[in-house]
Protein backbone atom coordinates (compact mmCIF):
# COMPACT_ATOMS: atom_id res chain seq x y z
CA UNK A 1 0.00 0.00 0.00
CA UNK A 2 1.06 3.58 -0.55
CA UNK A 3 0.23 6.82 1.21
CA UNK A 4 1.14 10.34 0.16
CA UNK A 5 2.37 12.11 3.31
CA UNK A 6 4.83 14.96 3.90
CA UNK A 7 5.10 15.38 0.11
CA UNK A 8 6.45 11.85 -0.40
CA UNK A 9 4.98 8.46 -1.24
CA UNK A 10 5.39 6.02 1.66
CA UNK A 11 5.07 2.31 1.04
CA UNK A 12 3.60 0.45 3.98
CA UNK A 13 1.74 -2.69 5.00
CA UNK A 14 -0.87 -2.93 7.74
CA UNK A 15 -1.68 -6.50 8.75
CA UNK A 16 -3.11 -8.37 11.70
CA UNK A 17 -6.54 -8.27 13.36
CA UNK A 18 -8.49 -5.04 13.07
CA UNK A 19 -9.02 -3.35 16.41
CA UNK A 20 -5.91 -4.89 17.94
CA UNK A 21 -3.16 -2.66 19.41
CA UNK A 22 -0.87 -1.32 16.69
CA UNK A 23 2.90 -1.83 16.58
CA UNK A 24 4.98 0.20 14.10
CA UNK A 25 8.15 -1.47 12.78
CA UNK A 26 10.98 0.75 11.51
CA UNK A 27 13.97 -0.73 9.68
CA UNK A 28 17.72 -0.07 9.41
CA UNK A 29 19.69 2.03 6.93
CA UNK A 30 19.89 0.32 3.51
CA UNK A 31 16.98 -1.89 4.58
CA UNK A 32 13.26 -2.13 3.97
CA UNK A 33 10.16 -3.39 5.73
CA UNK A 34 11.26 -6.91 4.70
CA UNK A 35 13.77 -6.85 7.57
CA UNK A 36 10.86 -7.60 9.92
CA UNK A 37 9.72 -10.85 8.26
CA UNK A 38 10.94 -13.00 11.22
CA UNK A 39 8.65 -11.06 13.57
CA UNK A 40 5.49 -10.99 11.44
CA UNK A 41 3.96 -14.34 12.33
CA UNK A 42 4.33 -13.91 16.10
CA UNK A 43 3.09 -10.32 16.05
CA UNK A 44 0.16 -10.67 13.65
CA UNK A 45 -1.66 -13.12 15.93
CA UNK A 46 -2.06 -10.45 18.61
CA UNK A 47 -1.28 -7.05 17.08
CA UNK A 48 -2.02 -4.82 14.14
CA UNK A 49 1.42 -4.60 12.51
CA UNK A 50 2.39 -1.47 10.57
CA UNK A 51 5.59 -1.92 8.58
CA UNK A 52 6.82 0.86 6.32
CA UNK A 53 9.74 1.77 4.07
CA UNK A 54 11.57 4.78 5.46
CA UNK A 55 11.98 7.84 3.23
CA UNK A 56 14.71 7.03 0.71
CA UNK A 57 14.26 3.25 0.96
CA UNK A 58 12.32 0.40 -0.63
CA UNK A 59 9.14 1.53 -2.34
CA UNK A 60 9.02 4.95 -0.67
CA UNK A 61 10.13 8.17 -2.36
CA UNK A 62 13.82 9.03 -2.27
CA UNK A 63 14.09 12.81 -2.73
CA UNK A 64 17.61 14.09 -3.27
CA UNK A 65 17.64 16.61 -0.43
CA UNK A 66 18.85 16.92 3.19
CA UNK A 67 17.18 14.52 5.63
CA UNK A 68 17.00 14.75 9.42
CA UNK A 69 15.80 12.45 12.18
CA UNK A 70 13.08 15.00 12.90
CA UNK A 71 11.91 14.72 9.29
CA UNK A 72 11.91 10.91 9.43
CA UNK A 73 9.97 11.05 12.70
CA UNK A 74 7.38 13.41 11.22
CA UNK A 75 6.96 10.97 8.32
CA UNK A 76 5.84 8.38 10.89
CA UNK A 77 3.32 10.66 12.57
CA UNK A 78 1.97 11.69 9.16
CA UNK A 79 1.54 8.03 8.22
CA UNK A 80 -0.24 7.35 11.52
CA UNK A 81 -2.54 10.30 10.84
CA UNK A 82 -3.24 9.02 7.33
CA UNK A 83 -4.23 5.64 8.76
CA UNK A 84 -6.25 7.18 11.63
CA UNK A 85 -4.00 5.59 14.24
CA UNK A 86 -3.78 7.75 17.33
CA UNK A 87 -1.24 5.78 19.35
CA UNK A 88 1.01 2.78 18.73
CA UNK A 89 3.85 0.74 20.10
CA UNK A 90 7.03 1.55 18.17
CA UNK A 91 9.87 -0.86 17.37
CA UNK A 92 12.95 0.31 15.52
CA UNK A 93 16.27 -1.30 14.73
CA UNK A 94 19.49 0.67 14.13
CA UNK A 95 18.35 3.82 12.26
CA UNK A 96 14.79 2.82 13.13
CA UNK A 97 15.74 3.00 16.81
CA UNK A 98 17.02 6.53 16.28
CA UNK A 99 13.73 7.45 14.65
CA UNK A 100 11.95 5.90 17.62
CA UNK A 101 13.85 7.94 20.18
CA UNK A 102 13.20 11.11 18.20
CA UNK A 103 9.51 10.26 17.86
CA UNK A 104 9.22 9.57 21.60
CA UNK A 105 10.75 12.97 22.37
CA UNK A 106 8.79 14.95 19.78
CA UNK A 107 5.42 13.20 20.07
CA UNK A 108 5.28 11.21 23.32
CA UNK A 109 1.48 11.11 23.13
CA UNK A 110 1.70 8.96 19.98
CA UNK A 111 3.95 6.24 21.47
CA UNK A 112 2.45 3.58 23.76
CA UNK A 113 5.78 1.85 24.31
CA UNK A 114 9.22 1.84 22.73
CA UNK A 115 11.40 -1.08 21.62
CA UNK A 116 14.89 0.07 20.64
CA UNK A 117 17.03 -2.56 18.92
CA UNK A 118 20.75 -2.42 18.11
CA UNK A 119 20.86 1.36 18.12
CA UNK A 120 22.50 4.31 19.84
CA UNK A 121 21.47 7.61 21.39
CA UNK A 122 24.37 9.52 19.85
CA UNK A 123 26.84 9.25 16.99
CA UNK A 124 30.22 10.64 18.10
CA UNK A 125 31.83 13.32 15.99
CA UNK A 126 34.82 11.05 15.43
CA UNK A 127 32.56 8.89 13.23
CA UNK A 128 31.83 11.73 10.80
CA UNK A 129 34.72 10.80 8.42
CA UNK A 130 33.48 7.19 8.39
CA UNK A 131 30.01 8.29 7.32
CA UNK A 132 31.40 10.66 4.71
CA UNK A 133 33.51 7.80 3.32
CA UNK A 134 30.43 5.59 3.05
CA UNK A 135 28.55 8.38 1.30
CA UNK A 136 31.43 8.90 -1.14
CA UNK A 137 31.66 5.19 -1.88
CA UNK A 138 27.94 4.89 -2.57
CA UNK A 139 28.01 7.83 -4.94
CA UNK A 140 31.18 6.86 -6.81
CA UNK A 141 30.86 3.06 -6.88
CA UNK A 142 27.18 2.39 -6.26
CA UNK A 143 25.46 0.48 -3.50
CA UNK A 144 26.95 -2.85 -4.60
CA UNK A 145 30.28 -1.60 -3.23
CA UNK A 146 28.66 -1.33 0.22
CA UNK A 147 27.47 -4.93 0.45
CA UNK A 148 30.46 -6.81 1.85
CA UNK A 149 31.39 -4.44 4.67
CA UNK A 150 27.72 -4.01 5.58
CA UNK A 151 27.10 -7.75 5.86
CA UNK A 152 30.23 -8.10 8.00
CA UNK A 153 28.79 -5.59 10.47
CA UNK A 154 25.29 -6.99 10.40
CA UNK A 155 25.86 -10.74 10.82
CA UNK A 156 28.32 -13.14 12.40
CA UNK A 157 30.50 -15.20 10.02
CA UNK A 158 28.69 -18.39 11.03
CA UNK A 159 25.24 -16.97 10.37
CA UNK A 160 26.34 -15.67 6.99
CA UNK A 161 27.85 -19.02 6.06
CA UNK A 162 24.85 -21.07 7.17
CA UNK A 163 22.10 -18.87 5.72
CA UNK A 164 22.92 -18.18 2.05
CA UNK A 165 19.28 -17.55 1.09
CA UNK A 166 18.84 -14.90 3.79
CA UNK A 167 22.14 -13.30 2.79
CA UNK A 168 21.07 -13.16 -0.86
CA UNK A 169 17.88 -11.36 0.10
CA UNK A 170 19.70 -8.88 2.33
CA UNK A 171 22.33 -8.23 -0.33
CA UNK A 172 19.61 -7.46 -2.86
CA UNK A 173 17.92 -5.13 -0.37
CA UNK A 174 21.16 -3.16 0.10
CA UNK A 175 21.90 -2.96 -3.64
CA UNK A 176 18.38 -1.70 -4.40
CA UNK A 177 18.55 1.13 -1.85
CA UNK A 178 18.35 4.43 -3.78
CA UNK A 179 21.60 6.36 -3.43
CA UNK A 180 19.86 9.68 -2.57
CA UNK A 181 18.03 7.85 0.22
CA UNK A 182 21.20 6.24 1.53
CA UNK A 183 23.02 9.58 1.46
CA UNK A 184 20.17 11.52 3.07
CA UNK A 185 19.68 9.03 5.89
CA UNK A 186 23.44 8.62 6.42
CA UNK A 187 23.77 12.36 6.95
CA UNK A 188 20.84 12.31 9.38
CA UNK A 189 22.47 9.46 11.31
CA UNK A 190 25.86 11.18 11.42
CA UNK A 191 24.31 14.18 13.20
CA UNK A 192 22.16 12.18 15.61
CA UNK A 193 22.46 12.99 19.33
CA UNK A 194 19.60 12.78 21.82
CA UNK A 195 21.58 11.36 24.71
CA UNK A 196 21.06 14.34 27.03
CA UNK A 197 17.30 14.18 26.45
CA UNK A 198 16.77 10.49 27.19
CA UNK A 199 15.51 11.18 30.71
CA UNK A 200 12.45 12.83 29.11
CA UNK A 201 11.33 9.53 27.58
CA UNK A 202 8.67 8.29 29.97
CA UNK A 203 6.79 5.51 28.14
CA UNK A 204 7.73 1.85 28.85
CA UNK A 205 10.94 1.09 26.96
CA UNK A 206 12.92 -2.05 26.18
CA UNK A 207 16.38 -2.00 24.63
CA UNK A 208 17.64 -5.11 22.84
CA UNK A 209 21.12 -5.58 21.41
CA UNK A 210 23.21 -8.36 19.94
CA UNK A 211 26.03 -9.42 22.25
CA UNK A 212 28.63 -8.94 19.51
CA UNK A 213 27.07 -6.00 17.64
CA UNK A 214 30.14 -4.11 16.29
CA UNK A 215 28.29 -1.00 15.08
CA UNK A 216 26.03 -0.14 18.01
CA UNK A 217 27.59 -2.26 20.77
CA UNK A 218 26.26 -3.32 24.14
CA UNK A 219 27.89 -0.23 25.67
CA UNK A 220 25.70 2.02 23.49
CA UNK A 221 22.59 0.06 24.49
CA UNK A 222 23.56 0.29 28.15
CA UNK A 223 23.96 4.05 27.77
CA UNK A 224 20.36 4.28 26.50
CA UNK A 225 19.17 1.99 29.30
CA UNK A 226 20.83 4.19 31.92
CA UNK A 227 19.35 7.32 30.33
CA UNK A 228 15.71 6.21 30.05
CA UNK A 229 14.06 5.80 33.46
CA UNK A 230 12.74 2.30 34.26
CA UNK A 231 13.79 0.87 30.89
CA UNK A 232 14.73 -2.78 30.34
CA UNK A 233 17.93 -4.02 28.70
CA UNK A 234 18.18 -7.39 26.95
CA UNK A 235 21.46 -8.67 25.47
CA UNK A 236 20.95 -11.40 22.87
CA UNK A 237 23.79 -13.96 23.02
CA UNK A 238 26.12 -14.30 20.03
CA UNK A 239 24.11 -12.01 17.73
CA UNK A 240 25.55 -9.16 15.65
CA UNK A 241 23.78 -6.00 14.45
CA UNK A 242 20.57 -7.34 12.92
CA UNK A 243 19.71 -9.33 16.01
CA UNK A 244 16.05 -9.69 15.01
CA UNK A 245 17.23 -11.91 12.16
CA UNK A 246 20.24 -13.65 13.68
CA UNK A 247 18.62 -14.36 17.06
CA UNK A 248 15.00 -14.34 15.92
CA UNK A 249 13.66 -16.87 18.45
CA UNK A 250 15.13 -15.11 21.49
CA UNK A 251 14.31 -11.70 20.04
CA UNK A 252 10.66 -12.68 19.53
CA UNK A 253 10.35 -14.22 22.99
CA UNK A 254 11.58 -11.04 24.66
CA UNK A 255 9.51 -8.84 22.35
CA UNK A 256 6.25 -10.63 23.14
CA UNK A 257 6.99 -10.73 26.88
CA UNK A 258 7.55 -6.98 26.90
CA UNK A 259 4.47 -6.15 24.83
CA UNK A 260 2.30 -8.48 26.90
CA UNK A 261 3.29 -6.59 30.04
CA UNK A 262 1.99 -3.28 28.70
Amino acid sequence: MHATVNSIRMQHELTGPEGAPVIVCSHCLAGSMAVWEPQLAVLESRYRVLRYDTRGHGGSSAPDEPYSMEMLSEDVTALLDFLNIRKAHFMGISMGGMIGQTLALMHPDRVASLILCDTTSMVPEVMMPVWEDRIRTSREEGMAAMVEETLERWFSPGFRRNNPDIMAGIENMIVETPIPGFVGCSRAISRFDVHKDLNRISMPTMIMVGEHDPGTPVAAARQIHEGIPHSRLVVLPEAYHLSNLEAAASFNENLLAFLSSQ
